[in-house]
């Protein structure tokens, strides 16, 4: 265990537990199950991935529980008076420990286990006792704990039991065990609690899990399982199960969450994982449960699955696949044996072992605007992708943050103004109270508003977030801010040290400190002058040796923590020269036209600027802005003094253009839409010279002239399409408007092409309207593969690997799913000509 600060910058404390057999792995022994090896020996590992599952928590004052599994049988450091001090047998039992919050002290560590194999895979602290409860598998028949009264209180003569242990939070005693199990393998891979202390617990199946009447959904025969139990395990509250009726279960669970509404989410991944292989028994997720609003309605059957079952398991409230289509020669997307997790307010944080072949024909789906847009390993590889979906139905929530200075922070210098933002922004009203006073301040519009402490204290700021039609109605959240005045006054002198051409300086440290707080020099303050040569001594005084002429930006930093403006710096602008020259850069443009003035003088100190309107407006700013509001051409003068410098004065001028803006415009036909016709954009802008076409169907973006642009659409909806207009001096100007289409799925392969000529029969496609997946193959006569595509975008030019294949007849195979779900297959040849 390794605890780090918050940025990451520091080791605030670790420790190693183990004794001298294998810790920490869920494993029996090193068969390679990937190529087709027989399961391994202990019988509790069901997924890719199992041989790595543990968990580690925190409770309220940041203790540190450990869930997992040990093989070092004589000499594991349980602690004394731990609940269960010896190995219970076999090769592996279950261990928990529990750390101090800097892992400096053991608190407890003891075995969990019988005379079988046992794991722990999840654990969590109870809410209202604080005992915790931990869960798993095991194929021990004689778990410790009392049983008495319990769910299962015997093993079901299965592969493997899940089972649920209640652990004083002391780790002194095993207050209670239940089996939770049917004839086949049964693994619990999550538990959590709603806020009234009752355990949920999540997992698989292989036998026919027992299910409650009370509820209103279920998948019977499915192998997937959720239920709630009373919290002395004597009896389910509700039990249910979803997926499909099939001999295996369809996912590999990987996260689990009761929200405050008490619904319950599951995130997980199914289908085989390498190529043309099932070694771990997933049936896959063809047929899962999704509701209409999925982000993807239609597997591959080997997608990730995310699912939100209402409280008490009344409704489907949500679920979808997500993922790239995959190809039959393709390793799926998949979770290493990682942990991913579902934040308070329902939102999924899913690591993804993801895009592992064809990177270029079918990508892994991402946003717009994310870091890494694209696979970085080139070629074939798996890469690591991170997906964050936020599925809305925890109810309303508090999360009161405060910003000072455009930073997260809850301490300042008197007058403060703090920025309060709800981080969970999904209620309709919010009510601030700032505790100074000052009457509470109601929002409708938006969870963000300024306040201004203007007395010194601590102020507990709460915030109400309401929504009335929410399962929660409301919620509170507080957050505590601390004025100070004890602030330090950051200023700093500079003078040319020789003649007019040296380059030395004096820099003069004239900071004014609060009344009874001096300043510790040099400890207080750090200089840096921007040339490379890194911190220097906080001296009051100092003189420094520019490597050459240059704009520095010299820096004088508090480091004092104890100001309230800690931590502050001072930062100006030293243009070193031994002669002034005045010089800008300005580029041209269009009305209203906000121009911007880069002010790249060599020396200079002080600098004034006339912007050549009819008003004659000037500026002294060093990189100021001025707004032209007419079309014309305008003279700006820069006068730039340095009286270090051997000719103290320069002045230059510039002219800048300013021209019309064009104006973007296009119209659409057939209106109203028909069926499967292309849509045809009529460009009506003016003034503009080049444009730039985006069709809102996630196509590439289209550049054209003026003339007509034909677009077919793939898919029946509403696109927000959009026309970008330029005129010669690159101004621009955006219209946008929604386009309606209307498909009906069809799909139709040619029969012959003439591969070499120009024209659009040089290469054959696939042709049709509403194809979300295919997997098209072409064939020679001697049944090579030649050619292969999961896309309609990609066709054959008559070539493999770069050369030309002969005249001839080639046999194809096709299979394709269209948007509303339906599948279809072809077979047929396709000619080629030269």
């Amino acid at each position: 265990m390794v605890k780090l600060n918050a940025a990451g910058t520091g080791l605030l404390g670790s420790a190693c537990i183990s004794g001298s057999d294998y810790d920490g792995v869920n494993v029996e022994d090193q068969l390679n199950k990937e190529n087709g090896a027989a399961e391994k020996a202990n019988g509790l590992i069901k997924n890719y991935g199992d041989d790595s599952r543990s968990e580690v928590i925190l409770d309220g004052s940041n203790n540190i529980y450990v869930a997992s599994t040990s093989r070092s049988k004589g000499n594991f450091p349980v602690t004394a008076g731990a609940f269960q001090t010896t190995f219970g047998g076999g090769k592996q039992d279950g261990v928990v420990i529990k750390l101090s919050p800097n892992c400096d002290n053991l608190i407890f560590a003891s075995f969990l286990g019988g005379s079988g194999e046992d794991a722990c895979f999840v654990m969590k602290v109870n809410p209202i006792t604080g005992d915790l409860y931990v869960a798993g598998a095991t194929t021990s028949t004689n778990m410790n704990g009392n049983k008495a009264g319990a769910i299962q209180p015997a093993f079901s003569g299965g592969i493997c039991d899940g089972y649920i242990s209640i652990i004083s939070s002391d780790g002194s005693t095993l207050k209670k065990t239940t089996y939770l199990g049917t004839s086949g393998f049964d693994a619990i891979y999550g538990i959590d609690f709603d806020k009234n202390g009752f355990p949920y617990v999540m997992g698989s199946t292989t036998g026919a899990w027992t299910t409650t009447s009370n509820v209103g959904f279920i998948n019977p025969g499915a192998k997937q399982f959720v239920a709630k139990l009373l919290p002395d395990l004597s009896a389910y509250v509700y039990s249910t199960t979803f997926g499909t009726a099939s001999p295996n279960p369809n996912i590999s669970p990987v996260a689990f969450l009761v929200d405050r509404c008490e619904n319950v989410y599951v995130s997980g991944w199914g289908g085989w994982l390498f190529a043309n292989a099932d070694p771990y028994g997933l049936s896959g997720t063809v047929g899962m449960p999704v509701s209409s609003n999925a982000i993807k309605k239609v597997t591959d059957n080997r997608d990730f699955y995310f699912i939100v079952i209402q409280k008490n398991a009344a409704s489907l409230l949500y679920a979808t696949f997500f993922g790239q289509n995959d190809g039959p020669s393709s390793v799926s997307e998949h979770v290493d044996g990682g942990t991913s997790r579902y934040d308070r307010n329902g939102a999924i944080y899913q690591a993804i072992c993801a895009n592992c072949s064809d990177h270029s024909i079918t990508p892994f789906p991402t946003t717009p605007g994310v870091w890494s847009p694209k696979n970085g390993t080139g070629g074939l590889g798996c890469n690591l992708a991170a997906i964050k979906i936020a599925f809305n139905f925890a109810g309303v929530a508090a999360d009161p943050r405060p910003y000072i200075d455009g930073k997260l922070d809850s301490t300042g210098c008197v007058p403060l103004e703090v920025f309060f933002s709800d981080t969970a922004h999904n209620a309709k009203t919010y009510i601030w109270r700032f505790g100074d006073g000052s009457p509470d301040v109601t929002l409708t519009g938006g969870p963000q508003v300024y306040h201004t402490f203007t007395n010194v204290g601590t102020y507990r700021v709460r915030l109400i977030a309401i929504d009335s039609n929410s399962c929660n109605v409301a919620d509170t959240g507080y957050v505590n801010i601390l004025v100070r005045k004890d602030r330090a006054i950051l200023d700093f002198d500079f003078a040319k040290v020789g003649d007019c051409t040296s380059l030395l300086y004096e820099f003069k440290n004239v900071s004014t400190s609060p009344p009874g707080k001096p300043f510790n020099i040099p400890d207080d303050f750090t200089w840096n002058f921007g040339d490379g040569s890194g911190p220097q001594s906080g001296a009051i005084d100092v003189t420094h040796q520019f490597p050459g002429n240059g704009t520095y930006l010299v820096r004088l930093v508090l480091n004092d923590t104890s100001y309230c403006n800690y931590p502050d710096s001072l930062t100006d602008t030293l243009r070193v020269s031994p002669n002034v020259k005045a010089q800008f850069e300005v580029a041209d443009g269009c009305v209203p036209y906000d121009a911007f003035f880069n002010n790249t003088s060599l020396g200079g100190r002080t600098f004034l600027w006339n912007f050549g309107d009819p008003a004659g407006t000037t500026s002294t700013a060093m990189y100021p802005n001025f707004t032209y509001i007419d079309t014309g051409t305008y003279t700006v003068q820069l006068t730039a003094i340095d009286s270090g410098t051997c000719n103290i004065r320069s002045d230059t001028s510039m002219i800048v253009h300013v021209h019309e803006k064009p104006m973007a415009g296009f119209t659409v036909s057939p209106v109203p839409p028909q069926y499967n016709v292309p849509t045809f954009f009529q460009n009506t802008s003016v003034g503009a010279t080049h444009y730039t076409w985006y069709f809102g169907d996630n196509d590439s973006a289209t550049s054209t002239t003026m003339d007509p642009v034909k677009h077919q659409y793939q898919y029946t909806g509403t696109f927000n399409a959009c026309l970008v207009a330029y005129n010669q001096y690159e101004c621009s100007d955006t219209t946008c408007q929604d386009v309606e289409a209307l498909i009906n799925p069809l799909l139709d392969v040619p029969n012959a092409f003439t591969p070499g000529r120009f024209g659009e029969n040089s290469i054959i496609t696939v042709k049709g309207f509403g194809i979300i997946a295919m997997n098209w193959k072409i064939y020679n006569r001697y049944g090579q593969l030649v050619f292969q595509t999961n896309t309609p975008l990609q066709g054959w030019d008559g070539t493999l690997n770069g050369t030309p294949q002969p005249i001839g007849v080639y046999a194809y195979t096709l299979e394709a799913t269209f948007e509303d779900g339906t599948k279809t297959t072809r077979k047929g040849d396709i000619t080629l000509i030269r």
